[in-house]
């Protein structure tokens, strides 16, 4: 017999084995990427991989419980839960520091005499700028890079996952943030900035009738940490290991999820239009450029558009309300430009920006399975009743 006969002979066996990590759609993405993205879902004793292979036609056989029929959705769940349940734990480290430690820090600084003043049941802050600046500074620092850093070493992604940097695409970049400029126009409401800002912004204001006092040493280090480093921290946290790790169950659950876990965390039910809009302008952007960087703008366009809007709302000039709707509108007709100009940029291009998952559980099973996952859901829960006390207070 001809050897040459048999090499010529197709061998069917592969298309026998299901792969959930090979029939992820990796076009959305740089090949060094996907390779590392790969290597870590294949890892040997992963425990947060989505990762399930079989040959259909063989079976398992288990002593006591005969053949033994796993599935896909069944890897699913358990993966589901394992990562839920370390996303949950990072949440609630988040709530814990933002709504307890905080608070135990201020009253601890006001019984050693600084001039700082606050209690366990109200949100408002009393006593000196610099105190006041500095404590906000910690607290915010602690509740991102503490669950940020859980998630990093419980996951341990490789670091180009973590943080995308596959590939730099200027129009997803330049999408987002003209996308970002008609978001924060088109609110015009309250919650187009955080109250916290608002507070803080309007605090420096009111120290001084003297418009000279927003030039203070405070109030500039406090903006710039607002715009740059926190833009960066809350990036980190969304968009970094809690966004990599939900990728392999599809792009499209991974920006729900994420931006579920932002909506949650803001416990504020005036600032969910916001938090919602800027977390999926993010997400997408991020996909779209391929680097976390288009997040971490975009986040940095929104909180000066923040800091631009608290500080002409706050004046005293009597043409405020005329300045104020001169700057949403030069805003809106600049997004509109960067946005159309993103759109020619993009034209030709044969590139998907989400990529889809269709092996496993049904999205919508997906997401409630995760949502009822503790202690993801007890967060949920604790999130929800303070964003409605808030909202009836």
């Amino acid at each position: 017999m001809d050897d040459r006969s048999e090499k010529n002979i197709p061998d069917n066996s592969k298309y026998d084995v299901i792969s959930v990590i090979d029939e992820f759609d990796y076009s959305t993405q740089g090949k060094k990427y996907n390779e590392q993205f790969i290597e870590w879902r294949k890892r040997k004793g992963n425990p947060f991989s989505f990762s399930f292979e079989k040959h259909i036609k063989e079976s398992v056989y288990v002593d006591g419980r005969g053949f033994i029929l796993s599935s896909a959705t069944d890897a699913e769940r358990e993966s589901l839960a394992r990562i839920f349940y370390i996303l949950g734990s990072a949440a609630l480290m988040y709530m814990v520091i933002d709504n307890v430690i905080g608070r135990l820090l201020i009253i601890l600084l006001s019984q050693l005499g600084f001039d700082i003043h606050a209690s366990l049941f109200s949100p408002a802050v009393y006593g000196g700028g610099t105190e006041i600046i500095c404590v906000l500074m910690a607290v915010n620092l602690l509740k991102y890079i503490v669950p940020a850093a859980y998630l990093h070493f419980r996951f341990r992604l490789p670091p180009a996952v973590e943080r995308m940097n596959s590939r730099h695409d200027t129009y997803g970049l330049v999408g987002a943030i003209g996308v970002t400029l008609i978001i924060c126009s088109l609110l015009n409401l309250p919650s187009a900035y955080s109250n916290e800002t608002k507070e803080i912004y309007s605090f420096f204001k009111e120290l001084n009738t003297d418009v000279k006092v927003w030039n203070q040493t405070e109030f500039v280090i406090y903006a710039v940490f607002d715009i740059v480093i926190m833009s960066t921290l809350s990036e980190i946290f969304f968009r970094g290991a809690m966004f990599a790790v939900l990728r392999q169950f599809g792009d499209y659950f991974a920006v729900i999820m994420s931006t579920l876990t932002a909506v949650l965390l803001a416990q504020d039910l005036r600032e969910v239009p916001a938090v919602l809009l800027m977390s999926l302008v993010c997400s997408v952007g991020m996909l779209s450029s391929g680097s976390i960087f288009t997040a971490v703008a975009a986040s940095i366009v929104f909180r000066i558009y923040q800091l631009t809007l608290a500080m002409i709302e706050t004046g005293s000039s009597y043409d405020m309300f005329l300045t104020r709707n001169i700057f949403m509108l030069s805003a809106l007709i600049i997004g509109a430009v960067m946005l159309a100009a993103a759109g020619l940029m993009s034209r030709g291009r044969d590139h998907r920006i989400l990529a889809r998952s269709e092996t496993g559980l049904a999205q919508k099973e997906r997401i409630t399975r995760s949502v009822m996952v503790f202690p993801y859901s007890a967060v949920a829960a604790i999130c929800g009743v303070i964003s409605i006390i808030k909202a009836v207070l």
